[in-house]
């Protein structure tokens, strides 16, 4: 399987070196170009691409960049993939602290809904939810006690058997929330966002959250500044990952 990691930030790059080993032929991005990733692709065995080059001819796109980020990809850059392209969309609104305020983000609130609008294409939504740290040291075999996991949402069912079959190989449950309208339940503020918790407490949390976006956004939103404050307090590898 050909992937395109678009974003070498903490996230992005951790998720290229756990591919390359896997297996999988990696292509890693960024706005920098490729002569800026020469020395990481060379250390994990990945390709240093343009962001064009990332997407093309691939079988799964991951973007791992911060939504501020998102309206700046090349326009048109998915206009013409193959319906089967798996898009991966990891990122979460942080308007207090990198992204600034996205006046359309903000109205509706559902960070990855946004994002799947800005690129015309069904997105995936994965990896927001769990640390980079965690992603490195804490995956298990299937089956292991206290095996951690993973929500997942997206509108396209295939898509998401491929992002299920991925987690897994990375060590991990996955949980799907639903469709992309849904995935407000794994963003900062959620009782299930960066928790490390077995699937059992996940399917537990993500059931008494119930559906309805409208009831509990005041709650959700609120407490994404206390996360936000967090990251910047408790987890300082996140500060690296801004810049890029």
């Amino acid at each position: 399987m050909n992937i395109g990691i678009i974003g070498s930030g903490e996230l992005g790059s951790l998720l290229a070196s756990k591919f390359v080993k896997l297996g999988y032929s990696v292509s890693i991005a960024n706005s920098r170009g490729p002569a800026s990733l020469k020395q990481l692709a060379g250390e994990i065995g990945a390709e240093a691409a343009t962001v064009e080059e990332a997407a093309q001819n691939k079988e799964v796109i991951i973007i791992a960049l911060p939504q501020k980020s998102i309206p700046d990809l090349p326009k048109g850059l998915f206009e013409q993939l193959p319906e089967d392209v798996v898009i991966i969309e990891t990122g979460n609104y942080y308007p207090n602290i990198r992204d600034g305020h996205i006046t359309e983000l903000d109205k509706s609130g559902i960070d990855s809904l946004w994002v799947q609008q800005q690129l015309g294409f069904p997105v995936v939504k994965v990896f927001n939810s769990i640390l980079a740290t965690s992603i490195k040291d804490l995956g298990r075999p299937k089956g292991e006690k206290g095996r951690i996991a993973i929500a997942v949402s997206g509108d396209n069912l295939k898509s998401k058997d491929v992002v299920f079959k991925l987690v897994d190989e990375l060590g991990f449950d996955s949980f799907d929330i639903g469709p992309i309208t849904q995935s407000w339940k794994q963003q900062p503020g959620s009782s299930i966002y960066c928790r490390d918790i077995d699937l059992g407490e996940l399917k537990k949390r993500v059931g008494a959250m119930g559906t309805v976006w409208p009831d509990m956004r005041d709650q959700i939103l609120g407490q994404r500044t206390t996360w936000e404050a967090l990251m910047i307090t408790d987890y300082p590898a996140y500060l690296k990952e801004l810049k890029d």
